[in-house]
């Protein structure tokens, strides 16, 4: 199904309810305060009607009770999930309809519209609206803390809308692949891909994003801490409007993206219908696109627990005088930091270069030259996309140059390197890390996969290892 376009009215009509439950409880929303509550019955009621199974779940405090409003869609796979969430609690001095109504209704119109469609989603859905965000995060909190290491791991990724209609709007979306080189760095793998998925929608309507950090400011604090994948939007609370995102954006350069921020005069006056327009819309594209997207079905992987038929030296020309490949229960081993990991990203062995540490770290590293690995033959279909992923360390000494490598080649009608990762005079302990390439250009040949990777510059330390490789289509 396309995702849909959000109307704009809807959205507005659940802002006008939260303002009308703060003037009739004292002009705020906020947490152990009875316009809370009643925001949180108003949410849970039109889910309920909708067909979700919802939970109220309480936590306590400052001395006041908390919820937090859970909806589940029926169906999708429950070992894969995507939560959707906003905040619902408003500070004490004023409604909070754009800090974070707007959050609040964008998603709530999302989660309505997946009831109207009747969505079949592959993934499962779960909304969330939390308490008590106001007062440092505590409803996300209190739901992250109080969930088994299972369900944890069942949740795939998270996205957070937090303000998405300030009335001097910037379009913000959570930098989850650090690309904007600020602050606190990336968010958990996975990240990424949530930021393009909703950075695909504002290029296609024609509205520029920039990144916005991970800076803990939000619910999604608490799943990334955890290592839960997280991407969102954000249009801007006390901060300064700059003249370029002016004139990026429009507004007014030198005045706050919100200049009700955290005020009494944060009520439905204070929201810019275009930017809510959009999030709206941003949001349900999001939503539809990660739920619904077909898995890729798996064409060939390898853990390494069973040997497969992989050959060391198979052509012959390894030059290396020790640390050939193998496959086993790696020993670690440290110089100047880690080296030869002792871990494997899954299960007991890896592939390694020399497995064993020896009486030193330089015992059975890389000597020599060049050390070599090739898989079985792989049998590709002839339909795509194919990707190719798999885990991957090299490591070295200080003393080591661009002339070592660790490289992955794809052997077919021809040969390419679809992954490599030169040297250099510094020390590069060992890690873990993620490659990954495309392999349509070998749909419907029979390929293998050659590793190798060499000590050629000398006596460097070097080592590698490879875990979980997979291809899927």
């Amino acid at each position: 199904a396309a995702p849909p376009d959000i109307p704009l009215a809807n959205v507005k009509a659940h802002l006008a309810q939260f303002q009308s439950i703060a003037n009739a409880n004292g002009g705020t929303r906020a947490h152990g305060r009875p316009g809370y509550l009643a925001s949180a019955n108003y949410v849970k009621g039109l889910l309920d009607a909708a067909g979700y199974t919802t939970t109220l779940q309480s936590f306590t405090y400052n001395g006041a009770t908390g919820y937090n409003v859970i909806a589940d869609w029926p169906g999708g796979n429950p070992d894969d999930i995507l939560m959707v969430g906003a905040h619902l609690d408003s500070v004490t001095a004023g409604p909070g309809i754009n800090d974070n109504g707007s959050g609040s209704a964008a998603i709530l119109e999302s989660a309505l519209e997946v009831s109207r469609q009747a969505l079949q989603p592959t993934k499962h859905l779960r909304f969330a609206w939390w308490g008590a965000e106001e007062l440092g995060l505590r409803g996300s909190q209190f739901y992250v803390n109080n969930l088994p290491a299972a369900e944890r791991a069942r949740i795939k990724g998270y996205l957070n809308f937090d303000m998405v209609g300030s009335p001097n709007a910037g379009y913000f979306v959570y930098d989850g692949d650090n690309s904007d080189g600020t602050g606190a760095g990336p968010g958990p793998a996975g990240s990424a891909a949530l930021e393009q998925t909703i950075q695909s929608y504002f290029t296609a309507i024609g509205v520029p994003t920039r990144g916005t950090d991970f800076d803990g400011r939000s619910d999604y604090g608490p799943f990334i801490a955890v290592g839960i994948p997280a991407g969102g939007t954000f249009t801007g609370a006390e901060g300064i409007k700059s003249s370029a995102q002016a004139a990026l954006w429009g507004g007014t350069a030198g005045q706050a993206f919100d200049v009700c921020y955290h005020r009494a005069c944060d009520t439905t006056a204070n929201i810019n219908d275009t930017a809510l327009d959009r999030n709206a819309d941003a949001i349900a594209h999001a939503v539809w696109t990660i739920a619904t997207a077909v898995p890729p079905v798996v064409v060939w992987q390898d853990t390494f627990e069973t040997a497969t038929g992989w050959t060391t030296n198979p052509n012959g020309t390894d030059t290396a005088t020790s640390g050939q490949w193998e496959r086993g229960d790696p020993e670690a081993t440290t110089s100047s930091g880690a080296k030869q990991l002792g871990t494997t990203v899954s299960g007991t062995n890896d592939l390694v270069t020399g497995r064993l540490a020896g009486s030193s770290a330089g015992a059975n590293d890389i000597d020599g030259g060049i050390a070599s690995i090739q898989s079985a033959p792989i049998t590709l279909p002839s339909a795509g996309p194919l990707n190719l992923s798999l885990s991957w360390y090299l490591a070295h000494g200080s003393n080591s140059s661009s002339a070592d490598y660790f490289r992955v080649r794809v052997v077919g009608t021809t040969t390419t390197t679809v992954f490599q990762q030169a040297g250099a005079a510094t020390n590069r302990n060992g890690s873990w890390a993620t490659a990954t390439a495309s392999l349509n250009a070998f749909a419907g040949q029979t390929v293998r996969i050659l590793i190798d990777a060499a000590d050629a510059s000398g006596a460097s330390l070097v080592e590698a290892g490879v875990d979980d490789i997979t291809i899927t289509r």
